[in-house]
């Protein structure tokens, strides 16, 4: 049996440090909002493997006619780029994407020809010329200020709803054992373990964000809110093995039912976290750019949330235990 509560002040400061880190990450560089909640238009385009990107400067300057004021040019992958702007409506948008196709496949046009374009001379001298469009409109989405004001107040309702909705139900999940610790501060631990878990996180997308310019939308949100269910799901199982061990094995110290039920669920809590990983990682690998930094914060979500259950919110049990006992 290992010795996990035993060592409870090396996981304590880890988990400080990491903590830690993350509350500076989160002061100093902030977290980078995208425009659900900032509010904003971004056009996702692909250019296909055989044209070439064009650079920010030319996509800046073929859009100043439209004002859109600060434009972010984002490569993704090797073929596409993103671009942020101010919200724009829809007859603007139709425009702009008018604007980008005459550019730059006149610009192909105007390329030098490929050397079996003297056999096609002919043909083509007899049809009118037509411009190639080099490119793809992928997907585009506008918010306005106002409602992605209104969509960052409801996600922090959502999350707090949530976290007390957990307080309450752990702490009603276990009401009869009220000895030697009451029923309401496995709730409390449990929050403090979510608490955790979703600061760590935050403080990696704070990282993400200030040197890959990573934002952040309602996707995000929401795998916090599955970060949150996932983590006191796990955090439950192993608190449930220890109520049972207070229950049935009355003659153990406090500490000895701890250690000894953390230990029943480990190979539980790893074998489902691996599982859920292998999924997860598959998702991240190869589902696509849209959905890569959502399954992202899942997998730091149970990374965390599993680290948290075993090596944080079990010991911080019998360390509230033990301190309540010297008080008295």
């Amino acid at each position: 049996m290992f010795k996990i509560i035993q060592k409870r002040k090396i996981y304590y400061a880890f988990s400080l440090t990491l903590v830690s880190l993350s509350i500076i990450a989160i002061a100093v560089w902030g977290i980078k909002l995208g425009i659900d909640f900032t509010g904003g238009s971004l056009m996702e385009i692909n250019f296909g493997e055989e044209n070439k990107i064009p650079q920010k400067q030319e996509i800046t300057e073929t859009l100043a006619e439209f004002d859109l004021g600060g434009i972010n040019v984002q490569q993704t992958g090797e073929t596409g780029l993103i671009l942020r702007f101010k919200s724009v409506d829809e007859e603007t948008h139709q425009k702009m994407l008018t604007v980008l196709k005459e550019k730059f496949s006149s610009e192909k046009n105007n390329q030098p020809e490929k050397s079996n374009s003297e056999n096609n001379s002919a043909k083509n001298s007899e049809q009118p010329e037509e411009k190639e469009e080099v490119f793809i409109e992928e997907r585009f989405e506008s918010i306005g200020p106002v409602i992605g004001a209104e969509l960052k107040r409801k996600s922090v309702w959502a999350i707090g709803l949530a976290l007390m909705a957990i307080v309450l139900f752990v702490a009603w999940a276990f009401r009869k054992i009220s000895h030697p610790v009451p029923s309401w501060k496995y709730g409390v631990i449990a929050i403090i373990a979510l608490a955790h878990d979703v600061l760590i996180t935050l403080g990696i997308f704070a990282v993400l964000g200030h040197f890959f310019n990573v934002e952040i939308n309602t996707p995000f949100v929401a795998a916090l809110l599955a970060i949150l269910g996932y983590s006191v799901n796990d955090t439950i199982v192993v608190f449930d093995r220890i109520r049972e061990n207070l229950l049935h094995f009355s003659s153990e110290t406090f500490e000895e039912a701890v250690n000894k039920g953390v230990n029943g669920t480990l190979i539980r809590s790893f074998n489902t976290s691996l599982t859920t990983l292998f999924v997860l990682l598959a998702i991240f690998l190869f589902g696509g750019e849209t959905i890569k930094y959502f399954s992202l914060t899942l997998i730091c979500g149970v990374v965390l949330g599993t680290y948290s259950s075993i090596f944080l919110a079990s010991p911080l049990l019998v360390s509230w235990q033990k301190w309540s006992e010297k008080r008295e």
